[in-house]
């Protein structure tokens, strides 16, 4: 993959993210990231494996969170989750054969992006979002870091398989 659709996913995962994350107070910014993901899937060079990566990620990804609000961990404001979150999978399930397809193979810096960058999203997407987290703030991002530092790398390796 040439560097600049690595560096230009890796941009399109920070935007989508933050139109996804504002997007809960905001909902048109959500048209924008359908606008995104329709746009990364036109320069997709394998559309077919694309496809089936953002269908696996953004599955399992609304289990979690769903499983999770579920537990309690989380208190979302629509059931089983906003559609900004749901969106939010989308998204990030569209770096991991790119910009992110790194955390599969060198599985160590994966799960410590994970165990760092998963709960540090999640705490400023509620912030933002404002989702309620019950078990309080350190707690969620404590019991966020082990299953981040699992999710991440699985995730991105399953991926890789297309």
């Amino acid at each position: 993959m040439p560097g600049r659709w690595l560096l230009a996913n890796a941009l399109w995962l920070q935007a989508g993210w933050w139109a996804c994350v504002l997007g809960a107070e905001r909902p048109w910014l959500l048209l924008l990231v359908l606008a995104g993901l329709a746009m990364h899937l036109r320069l997709c060079p394998d559309l077919n494996a694309e496809v089936r990566t953002l269908l696996w990620v953004t599955s399992a990804g609304c289990v979690l969170d769903g499983v999770l609000g579920a537990l309690g961990v989380f208190g979302f404001d629509s059931w089983p989750l906003p559609l900004w979150l749901a969106l939010l999978w989308w998204v990030l399930a569209s770096g991991m054969r790119h910009s992110l397809a790194w955390a599969g193979r060198h599985w160590r810096r994966g799960a410590l992006l994970g165990a760092l960058g998963g709960p540090l999203a999640y705490l400023g997407g509620a912030r933002l979002a404002d989702v309620a987290l019950p078990l309080g703030e350190l707690e969620t991002g404590l019991l966020l870091m082990p299953i981040w530092a699992c999710a991440l790398p699985l995730l991105a390796r399953l991926a890789a398989k297309g």
